[in-house]
């Protein structure tokens, strides 16, 4: 069962930008009953402006917490005016998590602690220690809460344990789930225990992902939908359809009929 069952973006027009994305043009009654769908297309063909669209018509919290007024969600908000949702369930709990956003977290944090520890480190010798340490405690919320959570600094980990982390604090309950290409965190190995993450989270919990993804291992979660994006088209299809299995399957059977070329 899922949260969302169908998805429509009817726009006045076709062009300029956003409204010329073959994702904008071509999301007509898109079927969203399965509890797993995958929206897959090249580069350019508005996976993630699609997800981002739907983040915003449900206003799903985010990876840093701001709201969608900030810079990167302008397409969205022009766009989610003419998004229609039918529900199945209305007013879901859930999050939208973007690899952009994980991979700003970690460098903004560490940004900002090494900032802190240089000013921390010049002031130290003319502050009272107690007064120090409050001053430490709360200089900054979002270091402080990531600490509180994690128990440590999220740059001790790798990406995908990092990524991982974060998916176990905020998938933890029935909801909705937006994921703009995890693969880009993820190595081969990680990607399949987010497979085997998303099947048992669905084992206990009435959710519903959602997922533009490039990869081919992803989208092979049994039982998934897929909607491939292309130029003219946005159609479901099965896993062995896609282009990004042919081509892998392909590459792989023979990688020398590709690579010669670059000799």
């Amino acid at each position: 069962m899922s949260y969302i069952s169908k998805v429509n973006i009817d726009c006045p027009r076709e062009k300029p930008f956003p409204f010329d994305i073959s994702a904008i043009k071509y999301a007509k009654d898109l079927d969203f009953s399965n509890p797993v769908t995958f929206i897959i297309g090249d580069n350019g063909t508005g996976k993630s402006t699609l997800l981002e669209t739907l983040a915003v018509r449900l206003q799903l919290p985010n990876m840093d917490g701001s709201s969608y007024g900030k810079r990167g969600f302008e397409a969205a908000r022009t766009l989610v005016e003419f998004l229609s949702i039918e529900w199945t369930i209305d007013r879901p709990r859930g999050f939208f998590l973007r690899a952009e956003d994980f991979g700003n977290l970690l460098n903004g944090i560490q940004n900002e602690d090494n900032r802190q520890s240089t000013f921390f480190e010049d002031i130290k010798e003319v502050v009272p220690e107690g007064v120090l340490k409050s001053m430490r405690d709360n200089s900054n919320y979002q270091i402080h809460a990531m600490r509180k959570n994690y128990g440590q600094d999220l740059q001790g980990f790798s990406h995908g344990e990092a990524y991982f982390k974060i998916m176990n604090d905020k998938i933890n309950q029935r909801g909705i789930y937006l994921l703009d290409e995890p693969e880009a965190a993820l190595s081969p190995s990680k990607q399949l225990s987010l497979l085997y993450f998303i099947k048992e989270h669905l084992k206990n919990n009435m959710s519903q992902f959602i997922v533009a993804t490039h990869s081919p291992m992803l989208m092979a979660y049994p039982g998934a939908a897929i909607y491939q994006i292309s130029d003219d088209t946005m159609n479901k299809v099965d896993f062995e359809e896609t282009e990004h299995y042919s081509i892998t399957r392909s590459f792989l059977n023979n990688p020398d009929a590709y690579l010669r070329h670059l000799e």
